[in-house]
């Protein structure tokens, strides 16, 4: 454990201290505050409606569970289950670019949260044409930008980026085969019956 944490201590000075610019600063406090960048949701939930028609609602809702799964599994149990420092607090010369609460760091609820969306949408849309498998190339850069984010403005180690990603990416998948589950044994055999009464 002492390597591995000795490993994530390196990136993210690594992340955090020497591939840094100007340029990039103002760019990873972009993405890492919803404030500023959640319009780009909203862009992307505007591009599902326009492509998906009456299934959209669907799709968001999915997206929506799924985010809060990540956000519970996230911040709900692992932060006090873990009570792991931020790095801004923990280490000495980070270069903290946003006001930080002292909330716990480990797992990374912006890379769980953002990582459930864009597995949602990867779901719905990867096998889709030309123009949704482009968007499906916009989003997921797009998660894993806000979650390089997080190690960049000094709020969080790269273990606790992939743990949240690792937990985004299953509350996703968890979500949508309890979604497939409903409707295979209860909404069709319900539609059956109603269309073939006995």
């Amino acid at each position: 454990m002492a390597l591995i944490e000795q490993a994530d201590v390196w990136l993210f000075r690594l992340l955090n201290l020497h591939l840094v610019h100007p340029a990039a600063d103002d760019l990873m406090v972009f993405l890492t505050r919803a404030s500023l960048s959640g319009h780009i949701l909203m862009l992307a939930a505007l591009f599902v409606f326009i492509r998906r028609g009456k299934s959209a609602l669907l799709i968001i809702t999915l997206a929506l569970v799924s985010l809060g799964l990540a956000d519970l599994v996230a911040s709900g149990i692992f932060k006090p289950l873990v009570q792991r420092i931020r790095p801004c607090f923990a280490l000495e010369q980070v270069r903290l670019l946003v006001n930080q609460p002292h909330s716990y760091s480990f797992a990374s609820s912006h890379a769980a949260n953002s990582a459930a969306v864009a597995s949602i949408l990867w779901i719905f849309f990867h096998r889709g044409v030309v123009v949704e498998k482009l968007f499906i190339i916009i989003m997921i850069p797009y998660a894993l930008a806000i979650s390089l984010s997080r190690a960049y403005v000094g709020v969080h180690y790269p273990g606790d980026l992939l743990a949240g990603m690792v937990i985004g990416v299953f509350s996703a998948a968890l979500t949508y085969l309890l979604f497939s589950w409903i409707v295979k044994n209860i909404i069709q055999p319900r539609l059956m019956r109603r269309a073939c009464p006995k």
